[in-house]
């Protein structure tokens, strides 16, 4: 095992120093006060004895790393930024085509029924040594809102474009919410309506039904209405006419308003 290597990378404006050993995953070990990177010397042979590339900076303004005058310069933005650049720098990101890679060993039709018809009302998650494509089941009877034909529609879309691209959303989950850090409690004050089945997986899981039918949801958005079907997640097609129903008349309330 090589020895601990200790080096000033630049990143997000500043020059950071680390100590960093090992070969395989990255781990980012992160010191909090009175500390600098020393603190984690113990765990940073460990986990590379274990097979993992172990770094551990000098937090900005500690140590060897530069340390900005102003107070400002501390930000919980300029910690994630300095991190960031860290990963960065080190070639680390999520782990794209894992998820095509599941997706790939089903046909495209397949695929499209397992995702476009799931009826699970609890959490997406997938056990430990599965993917959550291998998780969901086939059924061999479709429901009465969509025919084979219109699977068949999708699938050969995607199977043209691929999944990549759609899955990039979810891959910058992450991202987008740091971006929209300071909108935080931020209120949306045009018409909004939110139409949802009461079936939907993902307003059962994680404490969304709680949230759409509680006080937080009502105040940062002032002029909502809330609809109610019988329906899973996408309900836009599973009861077309009752959604555009409601689309229709939501429009005619706020023009005539």
């Amino acid at each position: 095992m090589s020895e601990v290597n200790h080096q000033s990378i630049k990143t997000n404006g500043i020059w950071m120093h680390i100590a960093e050993q090992g070969v395989g995953p990255l781990v980012l070990l992160l010191h909090g006060f009175p500390e600098t990177s020393y603190s984690w010397r113990h765990q940073i042979t460990f986990l590379a004895n274990h097979g993992y590339h172990v770094v551990a900076p000098d937090m900005r303004g500690y140590g060897d790393s530069d340390s900005p005058l102003s107070p400002n310069s501390y930000t919980m933005m300029h910690l994630v930024g300095d991190l960031t650049g860290l990963l960065d720098h080190f070639g680390e990101q999520q782990e794209p085509g894992r998820a095509e890679r599941a997706f790939a060993r089903y046909d495209y039709l397949t695929v499209m029924k397992k995702l476009l018809l799931v009826t699970k009302t609890d959490a997406m998650i997938a056990p430990p040594g599965m993917e959550i494509i291998d998780n969901l089941e086939t059924p061999s009877v479709l429901p009465k809102w969509i025919t084979e034909e219109e699977l068949q529609a999708y699938a050969d879309k995607f199977q043209e474009s691929g999944f990549t691209g759609p899955l990039n959303y979810y891959r910058a989950m992450d991202l987008n919410w740091e971006l929209l850090a300071p909108w935080q409690g931020s209120k949306i004050t045009v018409p909004t309506k939110f139409i949802v089945g009461d079936k939907d997986l993902n307003f059962e899981s994680f404490g969304t039904r709680e949230y759409v039918t509680g006080d937080v949801f009502k105040e940062l958005v002032p002029n909502l209405e809330v609809v109610f079907l019988d329906g899973h997640h996408f309900i836009q097609q599973e009861k077309a006419k009752e959604v555009s129903n409601e689309i229709l008349f939501f429009i005619r309330k706020i023009t005539k308003d």
